[in-house]
């Protein structure tokens, strides 16, 4: 509660600006906005224990039987502890009393004053008195508030007011989350720029810190490291060939043109045409396989923490060589300020690397391909992804077998027709049964994919449905398996097919789960 309290009071002045970047200046070393919060929020308290010291100074606590002069500062404690300051003495005068004093008293709030002005009130005055015994204690402020109490009472708050002011001054800069003062950041000129590309393609586009810049370029000033890695993050920051790749609280530089371009724009397969749909036709049963399915499309609420997250691969991620940051995926790969993120994908079966892009953007992974075609992963094959060593490694691995021959259906198209036969493939992994599909002919998958591209979601299901319908019993498909096929046409989450189903009387439910065309009943 007095943190709160505290809080509605806290403001960042100029004068608060003046002296950060006076201390930067004096400790030459920049600052995040949470440790610049947290030091104004010190600054803050410790003038306002200094401010009670000094209002505490030399101050008396009032009693009538003592004597005062003017100019001495009281306090009252019978008025809520009021503080005011004696102007005026003078004789004081009442009937069978001995003499007295009277002193006129202007308090520092003028609400404790009567409407003149200042107030009067009884000093050397020797008959009994309520007041007389008094203790002479003066009561110290402590409100018991601390850094860190206020901090985590009001994190977002504190940070947003301070991260607005920093943003209004000119006399500070700000580089991947660090502030530092505009006077002291290093010149950083073409040359030097030049050198951290050429550092950067010696290592295969990066990533590097600039640290490791400087060392390799042999340092760029006599300055202390801090100020040089601050100056270079900024200038690199501002040069387009520089791509800052490094998770949340690290800098790490790589070049753009080493980068692929599914880290920019999403692979076409990926690539999904938002359909509206009304979501009261989904009942219970549908949002829970929803849930199941855990498409990164779909908007899913994840509580928890988790240290590892298992999840399938339809053929839009198995063809473009991605994994879903989907609800329980996204536990597990870093977060960062910036668009992409490298990290190192490590086989957790033999410790191969692969470069891996984290593109939170387009809710994907990018760089899974290499470790597909090696243990030759089918569409619906599980993966689990887990946290390495370091912020940046992620452990992949899969549950392998020898592989041994399952029945599955398989594409067989043409440029304008949708056609599926059930044929053996060999498979070496754990696969969910109900995604697993065979597509054999990846250039006819592409030209039907264009026929059907401007076709509608009904079209698209009626043909799959139709199709897939032939090799089932009743001619009734489960959702999944059609959810994974409308996903070798069109990248669609489960939501809008559901809804469809459900709107169209050409579609019937023949069990939970299982649809069919009307017709084909």
């Amino acid at each position: 509660m007095l943190a709160n309290q505290w809080m509605r009071n806290f403001s960042i002045t100029n004068d608060d600006i003046d002296w950060l970047t006076n201390y930067l200046i004096e400790k030459e070393t920049p600052l995040t906005t949470r440790e610049i919060a947290r030091l104004l929020v010190q600054q803050k308290l410790e003038k306002e224990q200094s401010e009670a010291e000094a209002r505490y100074k030399d101050l008396q606590v009032y009693n009538p039987s003592k004597s005062y002069e003017i100019g001495d500062r009281l306090m009252f404690s019978h008025l809520e502890y009021a503080i005011g300051a004696v102007t005026d003495i003078r004789a004081g005068h009442a009937p069978n009393t001995p003499p007295f004093r009277v002193i006129k008293v202007v308090f520092d709030n003028p609400n404790h004053n009567a409407p003149r002005g200042f107030r009067e009130f009884a000093a050397e005055y020797s008959a009994p008195h309520a007041l007389a015994d008094i203790a002479d204690t003066i009561p110290q402020e402590d409100n018991g508030l601390d850094v860190e109490t206020i901090l985590n009472a009001n994190p977002t708050e504190i940070l947003s007011h301070t991260l607005e002011a920093l943003r209004k001054h000119k006399e500070l800069r700000q580089v991947a989350g660090y502030w530092f003062a505009k006077d002291l950041v290093l010149d950083i000129n073409i040359g030097t720029l030049h050198l951290a590309e050429a550092v950067l393609e010696m290592a295969n586009g990066g990533p590097l810190t600039a640290e490791e810049i400087i060392e390799q370029i042999g340092g760029i000033s006599t300055s202390p490291l801090t100020l040089q890695v601050f100056s270079l993050n900024l200038a690199m920051s501002q040069d387009s060939r520089f791509d800052e790749v490094g998770p949340l609280g690290r800098v790490m530089w790589y070049l753009k043109r080493f980068e692929h371009e599914a880290v920019y724009t999403p692979p076409q397969v990926l690539r999904y045409k938002p359909i509206q749909y009304d979501e009261e036709l989904l009942t219970e049963d549908m949002e829970e396989l929803e849930t199941e399915l855990d498409d990164e499309l779909t908007a899913i609420d994840f509580v928890g923490k988790l240290s590892k997250a298992t999840t399938h691969i339809i053929y839009p991620h198995r063809r473009a060589g991605t994994l879903p940051l989907n609800a329980k995926t996204r536990q597990i790969f870093p977060q960062a300020r910036t668009p992409r993120i490298f990290v190192h994908l490590i086989d957790s079966a033999d410790g191969q690397r692969f470069n891996g892009w984290v593109v939170h953007e387009f809710d994907y992974v990018y760089g899974l391909w290499d470790y597909y075609t090696k243990y030759r992963l089918p569409i619906g094959a599980y993966i689990t992804v887990a946290r390495g060593e370091h912020e940046n490694e992620i452990l992949l691995s899969h549950e392998g077998h020898n592989a041994h021959k399952e029945s599955l259906p398989v594409f067989t198209v043409s440029t304008t027709q949708i056609g599926f036969e059930m044929k053996k493939r060999p498979i070496g992994a754990t696969f969910d049964p109900l995604l697993i599909l065979g597509v054999d002919d990846l250039n006819a998958i592409d030209e039907l994919a264009k026929f059907y591209s401007n076709k509608t979601l009904v079209t698209i299901l009626r043909a799959i449905i139709g199709e897939l319908g032939r090799l089932y019993y009743q001619n009734a498909v489960h959702f999944t398996t059609i959810y994974s096929a409308v996903n070798v046409l069109r990248r669609c989450p489960p939501g809008p097919i559901f809804a469809t189903l459900r709107a169209n009387a050409e579609f019937e439910e023949y069990a939970k789960h299982y649809w069919r065309l009307a017709s084909q009943s």
